[in-house]
C-alpha cells in the first residue's frame, strides 16, 4: 500500500497480522452530472424562490479560495434562477466570506465565480472594514455581532458553501457563512473562543467537538449570530475526497444545513470496532498536507481511532510550513495549563489549533514525517522522522506485543467512529 506525501508517497510495509483495517471513505458517486445536481436541489426549493422579486438587491455569500465549494458550477446556476425571477444582473452580488482570511487575487475571484466572473460584481469582506459593517445584536453568550453591511442591508441574502467536518464547531457550512465568514475580527474570535469551557483552567468543552451539533458552544453562537439576518436561502454542496459536487442541500437555511450535515456524517464516518495501538495516517498528498494547519485535521479525525497512549505516524509534507507565522510561537508554552491560561488571556485561531495540536501530542506519541526540523518538531511535543520506513523502525520499540495497526489513507475525509 503507497501513502501519499506531498507530491509524492511511500509504501507502507505492516505485518498482515497486524492490520485491522483500512479506513477510508466509500462515497457513491451519483449518475447525475454536478449541474444535475444542484439543479434538483435549487427546484425542491422554487416556492421559496418564487418569493424574489424583480427589484430585490440579492447579496450571495460564498467561500475564499481556501475552502473548495464548487462555486464555480453553483453560482451560475443560481444566477440563472434568480435571472429567472427578473432579478438582472446588476442588482446581484457575490461576497466572499473571509473570516479573517487575506483579500482574494482577481485570479481567485475568477476561479471561485467561474463564468460569471467579469459579468456579476464580487467583493470580498473586511472584517477590520468598520464603515462597512453594522451591529445587529448580540449572542448568548455575549458575543457583539457585527457583519458586512452589503449583507445586511441586502433585500435578499443568499447563503452558499461546503460542508465538512469541522474539529471545533461540529460542521462547516451552514451558519458559518455568517460568522465568521462575514463577521468583525472581534466576533470571529469571540465565537472560536466558544470552544474553551467559561472558568480558567476548565479547558475545551467536550461537546465543542468533530461532527457533533448538539449543545456545541461554538455552533450555538454561529446559529444565533445567523438567526440575526434570517438568511433568505441557502445553498450548500458535499464533495468527495476528490472534489467532485455528490450532493447538493437548499432551503431554509438552519433546515437545509442539518439535513446536509446528517447526510454527510452518514457518508463520511467509518465504524471501527475497536481502537488500535498505532495508526498510520496520510492527509492525502499536497495541498492537503500544504501545511500543519491544515494537516492537524487528520491529525485529529487519526486520533479518534487510536487507544489512549498509542502510537500516531502522521504523514504532512508541511511544504509551506506552519500555515501562520504566529502558530509556532505559541509552542513556548510547555504545559496545557500554561497555554490555556495565555489563550484565554489573547485568544487566536491559530493559537487554539496548536493548543489542540499539543494535548494530541501529550495524550498519545505522534511521529511526524514532515520537512520540519527535527528540533521544531520535538518543540511541539511530536517525534521526527525522515520517510515512512523511519517512523515505522521508531514505532516498533514503543508499540506492545500483538499490536494492532489502522491506515487512514486519506486522513481528512474520513472520521473514526465506534461502532454501534
Amino acid at each position: 500500500m503507497d501513502l501519499k506525501y506531498g507530491s509524492t508517497s511511500f509504501p507502507l510495509l505492516l505485518p498482515p497480522e497486524c492490520l485491522a483495517g483500512v479506513i477510508e471513505p466509500v462515497i457513491p458517486l451519483p449518475s447525475q452530472s454536478p449541474e444535475e445536481v444542484i439543479s434538483g436541489a435549487l427546484d425542491d426549493c422554487e416556492p421559496m424562490l418564487a418569493n424574489f422579486a424583480p427589484g430585490d438587491r440579492v447579496v450571495i455569500v460564498t467561500s475564499d479560495i481556501t475552502r473548495y465549494t464548487g462555486s464555480e458550477v453553483y453560482l451560475p446556476l443560481l444566477v440563472e434562477r434568480l435571472n429567472r425571477q427578473g432579478i438582472p444582473d446588476r442588482n446581484i452580488e457575490i461576497l466572499i466570506a473571509l473570516g479573517i482570511h487575506r483579500k482574494q487575487t482577481p485570479h481567485e475571484h475568477e476561479k471561485i465565480l467561474g463564468p460569471l466572473h467579469g459579468r456579476i460584481r464580487v467583493s470580498d469582506h473586511d472584517c477590520d472594514d468598520r464603515a462597512g459593517l453594522v451591529t445587529v445584536g448580540k449572542t448568548s453568550a455575549n458575543i457583539e455581532v457585527s457583519l458586512n453591511r452589503r449583507a445586511v442591508e441586502a433585500d435578499r441574502l443568499i447563503l452558499t458553501g461546503v460542508i465538512g467536518f469541522h474539529y471545533f464547531a461540529g460542521f462547516g457550512g451552514g451558519r458559518k457563512a455568517i460568522l465568521p465568514g462575514i463577521a468583525s475580527r472581534q466576533a470571529c474570535m469571540a465565537s472560536h473562543f466558544c470552544v474553551l469551557n467559561p472558568q480558567p483552567g476548565s479547558g475545551k468543552n467536550p461537546l465543542a467537538t468533530t461532527g457533533n451539533l448538539e449543545g456545541n458552544p461554538v455552533h450555538q453562537a454561529m446559529v444565533e449570530a445567523c438567526a440575526m439576518v434570517e438568511p433568505d436561502l441557502l445553498l450548500n454542496t458535499v464533495l468527495s475526497p476528490d472534489k467532485r459536487i455528490v450532493a447538493a442541500f437548499a432551503g431554509e437555511w438552519r433546515e437545509a444545513h442539518e439535513r446536509g450535515c446528517r447526510s454527510y456524517r452518514e457518508l463520511f464516518s467509518y465504524p471501527v470496532a475497536a481502537k488500535a495501538d498505532l495508526v498510520v495516517v496520510s492527509c492525502g498528498g499536497f495541498p492537503r498536507d500544504i501545511n500543519l494547519i491544515q494537516a492537524h485535521k487528520s491529525m485529529e479525525y487519526a486520533s479518534q481511532a487510536l487507544k489512549p497512549g498509542g502510537v500516531m505516524i502522521l504523514l504532512a509534507e508541511c511544504r509551506d510550513g506552519f500555515g501562520n507565522a504566529t502558530f509556532f510561537d505559541w509552542f513556548r508554552h510547555r504545559t496545557l495549563d500554561r497555554f490555556e491560561a495565555a489563550l484565554r488571556e489573547q485568544y487566536e485561531i491559530n493559537g487554539q489549533t496548536a493548543y489542540s495540536l499539543l494535548q494530541k501530542a501529550q495524550r498519545f506519541t505522534i511521529i511526524l514525517v514532515s520537512r520540519f526540523p527535527d528540533h521544531q518538531v520535538k518543540e511541539m511535543g511530536m517525534t521526527p522522522a525522515p520517510s515512512l520506513a523511519a517512523a515505522m523502525e521508531k514505532a516498533g520499540t514503543l508499540l506492545p506485543p500483538l499490536w494492532r495497526a489502522l491506515v487512514m489513507p486519506d486522513g481528512g475525509s474520513v472520521l473514526p467512529v465506534a461502532a454501534p
